[in-house]
């Protein structure tokens, strides 16, 4: 059975709707600004943020992603029989508090859009975004559905901040995927959408055509990911073999890359294990930082635009190789044809997982 995905979005701090975004990412304008005070010592932090957020900033990012998925899709899919909806979310709402962080942006989902079936929660560290996504192809494949909405979000709440600074994970500065004076990442926000059907025509503009993807996971360490990138490695395997494709056929790669030490080595590792070192490869985090449970799903929906515009976009930060194996990383926009796209992601726990889309 074809899965087709399409009406993909993101909302940003600063933007909504896919060409918006582009037109930063052309302009190499990064969303991630310095906020004074904000770290939990009062020290200055580099955030994709537009201020410390609120109790209706969850609720209001999923709107304008609701309507944007409303705008691009046959105007009964929401509420249909055959229609299910899923959200990838690392921490959910945490202003309701930590017992209805998820469960709470779940029933008001169900309610506000009088929903025929109660939304799905995926949560599964920073891979969730595109396990999300698998997990919605699966959904139509076995014939539980026929249309499935994922939303991806997160927002930077002290919660969220303060542990990745007790961690020492986050940059100093902007962040720089892959790049050798990386110092960690900029955490981000962010909404995104898309929507995977049996039925091509609820697009009112063409869907590309989801191919599979897969998850794995490594087991290495509770945030640490393999030094061997053999839990990627697999996730990568399953997905080119469920795709019957092989890597030689990849145009493009939208990576992970987080800008740590540890994550960008391992996936430099595992791209060259899979002879994948020569596909273009780049991180969206640069613009947008580390979305956490969003990321998966606004990579996703970036990746896509990419493919409809044909262009690699720069990986925003990177000058200089900062892995012990080399990667290709995009450096500067460019006009490309690009027809398959692979993307991965991976996460605490040793979580990894990848997908691919064709035209």
């Amino acid at each position: 059975m074809a899965v087709f995905i399409g009406a993909e979005t993101v909302i940003a701090p600063s933007a909504t709707g896919m060409e918006q975004q582009f037109s930063h990412l052309l302009k190499e304008e990064t969303f991630i600004r310095k906020q004074e005070g904000r770290g939990f010592k009062q020290e200055d932090v580099f955030l994709a943020t537009s201020v410390r957020p609120s109790v209706h900033d969850f609720e209001n990012y999923l709107v304008k992603a609701m309507m944007e998925v409303n705008a691009s899709v046959d105007e009964a899919l929401i509420t249909h029989s055959r229609t299910r909806v899923l959200l990838s979310t690392t921490k959910g709402n945490l202003s309701a508090g930590f017992a209805n962080a998820i469960v709470q942006p779940m029933q008001w989902l169900y309610e506000k859009y009088k929903l025929q079936h109660a939304p799905l929660a995926v949560s599964n560290a920073c891979a969730s975004g595109v396990i999300a996504i698998n997990t919605a192809a699966d959904y139509i494949s076995l014939n539980i559905c026929d249309h499935v909405v994922v939303l991806g979000i997160d927002v930077v709440w002290d919660f969220v901040l303060y542990g990745f600074q007790s961690l020492y994970a986050v940059s100093a500065e902007p962040c720089k995927p892959y790049d050798k004076n990386r110092k960690g990442i900029s955490l981000g926000e962010a909404c995104a959408a898309v929507v995977l059907s049996n039925n091509a025509s609820i697009f009112k503009q063409a869907p590309l055509l989801y191919l599979g993807g897969s998850s794995s996971n490594d087991a290495n360490h509770i945030s640490g990911p393999s030094r061997t990138g053999e839990g990627l490695c697999r996730s990568v395997n399953k997905t080119l073999q469920y795709a019957g494709v092989t890597a030689n056929e990849i145009d493009y790669i939208s990576a992970h890359g987080t800008a740590t030490l540890f994550n960008d080595e391992m996936e430099a590792i595992a791209f060259n294990r899979l002879r994948m070192e020569a596909i273009p490869l780049n991180s969206f985090k640069g613009y947008y930082g580390h979305t956490l449970g969003a990321a998966g799903v606004l990579e996703t929906a970036l990746g896509m635009h990419c493919l409809r515009e044909n262009m690699l976009i720069k990986n925003l930060g990177y000058h200089e190789q900062g892995t012990t194996v080399p990667l290709n990383i995009i450096t500067a926009h460019e006009d490309k044809q690009i027809d398959l796209l692979l993307k991965t992601a991976s996460g605490f726990g040793g979580c990894n997982a990848s997908l691919l889309i064709k035209k």
